[in-house]
């Protein structure tokens, strides 16, 4: 049975996320109030407009059932999903989801005529990114691991069930990060599994 991988539906790029997912095996929904999270096994809060998007989770209240997901379930935020992952945002600052241990400065690369698409090494392999108005990644605290840099700063982190990137790589032709988040989701379903049938056999004895 295919991966169901909600995608954040308020505003921003979720329609190119929710090729990418199919692309890279997995069964897309489309998530716009806190009942679309019932069901998925993993979240992705897409490029867009950061103030904007939280301004919508907040009307939609929405914020604190994702934070919740996320304490159960892997999330991927891309772009301006990164910076809402961030414990801390700066230029200027905002609130957070603080889903993970990054300090993030928003535009940080710069504006829209900057925008730019890069080689970019993950595990051994060339691909690219694709950065539009992206944020940069200035700090990375213990808990996080940098899986990929350009021009000597993290673009892409893992921190136990989550993944952050500061591009778009449902803008890339391939879908390698997409189906590294389907195995960090699969990873978390066996552990989850692993643990239900523990207790279940300790409230049995």
């Amino acid at each position: 049975m295919p991966v169901r991988i909600g995608v954040l539906a308020l505003q921003g790029d979720f329609e190119a996320h929710r090729k990418a997912i199919e692309r890279a095996g997995g069964d897309p929904v489309e998530v716009r109030t806190a009942a679309d999270l019932d069901g998925i096994d993993g979240l992705i809060i897409p490029g867009g407009e950061s103030t904007t998007i939280l301004n919508l989770l907040e009307a939609e209240n929405l914020l604190d059932p994702i934070r919740f997901f996320g304490s159960q379930r892997p999330i991927f935020g891309t772009c301006a999903g990164a910076i809402l992952m961030a414990s801390a945002v700066s230029h200027p600052d905002q609130p957070s989801l603080g889903l993970m241990d990054l300090t993030v400065e928003r535009n940080g690369y710069g504006r829209q005529v900057d925008s730019r698409i890069v080689p970019l090494e993950l595990d051994g392999k060339m691909s690219e990114a694709v950065f539009i108005r992206a944020p940069i990644i200035r700090g990375v605290g213990p808990g996080a691991r940098v899986l990929a840099s350009f021009g000597g700063t993290p673009v892409l982190v893992e921190q136990g069930r989550h993944l952050a990137s500061t591009f778009h790589p449902e803008l890339s032709s391939g879908s390698t990060i997409h189906r590294r988040f389907i195995e960090k989701i699969l990873a978390e379903k066996m552990k989850t599994g692993a643990k239900e049938e523990k207790d279940s056999v300790a409230s049995a004895l």
